[in-house]
């Protein structure tokens, strides 16, 4: 198993070089064909035409696009991803400070979307044929009408503004220090020993989570048991009646298993959405993550940072998709074929 998963892992590797290549054309092209100088922007308001013009000659911008392409990526393959219009910095040093919040936030919103399209699924499935399906039925349509920023207002000014129950600014509260070790609050939290810290961003991440979490569950509930539908018409299921075996252990114990096969695959298909689906929640919440950089970056047309914005993306949603279609091979038997 351990080989297969390996030679999946290799040719994902192998592919993803093509497809970080034509990530990275398209929107160094796309971006260079903006009505932006960055050269320009770079600069002062007061500065001259020819300041202007040796800025540009520094930058690289007057050589031809193709050769811009070149020197801009032999730096990206070195960790040099250019210098942030915006924040002076290095525009990989900012994505790699603003990563992990985005990943933290993506996991807990993911872990709540599973909880609840795996529990609702197995819901709708059960009360299939009572009077309780057509009422399932309509809150899945009404959760999967609902777009991730109206969940985010939503939550925001019930639970937030109305209740004051849970804070919806930022990610910790503003009088405690944010440890940096790895660089994820909760567990930097956890390794200073600082329970307080820890307490306060679960508190902050709560609805930004479950704002995305009811987003996208609704899409897990459906599939779900759509597949336990098809399920059902399997022998192995008739065969479980005959020896006796309850309809809720024929669920769970049987059934549930295979079903849950496309639903991994799906999970995962929505997790690289989901991710990419942070941005507007982390504007709505002022939560510090790559998503509230990239708004940042487009309003004031910071290209450097756009593109290794961008790049990051890309990488994080084939590092998904890899996980999952490695996990998918060790819960399908059939899959294991040398």
């Amino acid at each position: 198993m351990i080989a297969i998963v390996g030679k999946l892992i290799a040719r994902r590797l192998v592919t993803a070089v093509p497809i970080l290549l034509a990530v990275s054309v398209l929107l160094f092209c796309v971006l260079r064909a903006l009505p932006v100088d960055p050269a320009a922007m770079s600069l002062p308001p007061s500065a001259t035409l020819e300041e202007i013009e040796v800025k540009r000659h520094e930058m690289g911008l007057d050589r031809p696009l193709p050769e811009q392409y070149v020197i801009w990526l032999v730096d990206a393959l070195h960790g040099d991803f250019g210098r942030s219009i915006q924040f002076r910095r290095d525009s990989g040093s900012l994505v790699a400070t603003t990563l992990p919040a985005t990943i933290q936030l993506a996991v807990a919103a993911m872990v709540i979307a599973a909880i609840l399209g795996i529990g609702g699924g197995l819901l709708m499935f059960r009360v299939r044929g009572t009077v309780l399906e057509p009422l399932t039925d309509l809150v899945s349509i009404l959760l999967l009408s609902i777009p991730e920023f109206l969940w985010g207002l939503i939550l925001l000014f019930v639970f937030g503004v109305m209740l004051h129950l849970l804070p919806f600014t930022g990610q910790v509260a503003p009088d405690l220090p944010a440890p940096r070790i790895t660089g994820f609050l909760l567990i930097d939290s956890l390794l200073s020993g600082r329970l307080d810290i820890f307490l306060s961003a679960c508190q902050h991440l709560i609805l930004p989570a479950v704002a995305l979490g009811l987003a996208f569950s609704p899409t897990i509930m459906r599939v779900l048991r759509s597949s336990l539908f098809d399920v059902y018409h399997e022998d192995y299921i008739q065969q479980a009646r005959l020896r006796g075996l309850s309809e809720g252990h024929i669920l769970l114990k049987h059934a549930f298993k295979n079903a849950s096969l496309p639903t991994l695959t799906l999970a995962g298909v929505q997790f690289g959405i989901l991710f990419s689906g942070t941005l507007l929640v982390e504007v709505i919440y002022s939560y510090p993550g790559m998503g509230n950089l990239m708004v940042d970056a487009v309003r004031d047309a910071d290209l450097p940072l756009i593109q290794a914005i961008g790049l990051t993306y890309c990488i994080v949603v084939l590092v998904i998709n890899t996980v999952v279609d490695s996990l998918y091979v060790v819960l399908n038997p059939k899959l294991r074929v040398r």
